[in-house]
């Protein structure tokens, strides 16, 4: 690669760095040419990006991006490393897992999710199981709804009888 390749190479990644919140650094090193082609074609049918990404460009990349800390995914920038940029946080964790269901790789190197930075393998599990904002809002409008609807219900049945017993009342007073 050309100095002018180079950089070039390092500003795209930038911006797409940039302007994704969720991305996992992953090792797909070993895997053959057709179980890669695989692993890319289940990525795509997911709307992530796939690609593979030398350690040093890639570091130089997070290096330039203002108010965002990267440096704790230094430590893994060895050997081979390939992102997958995504939309959803958990979603890549979920293709990583199926895909080990037959193959041994990729192995999570590391991730990073809105902010929040996961290292190691170990987190494959954790991170599978995390809720998309979509179903984080879900939950708390549930429960937010809950108690106003526990309430409002409790109102419609008992309030007829409430109203009853004020009567009554206001009628042995008259």
């Amino acid at each position: 690669m050309t100095k002018e390749e180079k950089a070039k190479y390092i500003d795209e990644l930038t911006v797409e760095l940039s302007q994704s919140g969720v991305f996992y650094l992953a090792d797909t090193s070993e895997l053959t040419v057709e179980t890669i082609n695989q692993l890319r074609r289940r990525c795509f049918q997911s709307d992530i990006r796939l690609k593979v990404v030398k350690n040093t460009l890639l570091q130089k990349a997070m290096e330039r991006i203002e108010g965002k800390d990267y440096s704790e995914l230094n430590a893994v920038l060895s050997g081979p490393t390939s992102i997958m940029f995504a939309e959803v946080g958990n979603l890549p964790a979920k293709i990583i897992k199926e895909f080990r269901k037959k193959n041994a790789k990729p192995i999570l190197k590391g991730a990073f999710i809105d902010e929040a930075i996961f290292i190691g393998d170990n987190q494959l599990d954790a991170l599978a199981t995390l809720k998309s904002k979509e179903e984080l809002v879900g939950d708390i409008l549930g429960l937010l709804q809950s108690p106003a609807k526990n309430v409002i219900s409790a109102l419609k049945g008992q309030g007829g009888k409430i109203a009853g017993i004020l009567k009554t009342l206001e009628e042995r007073v008259a």
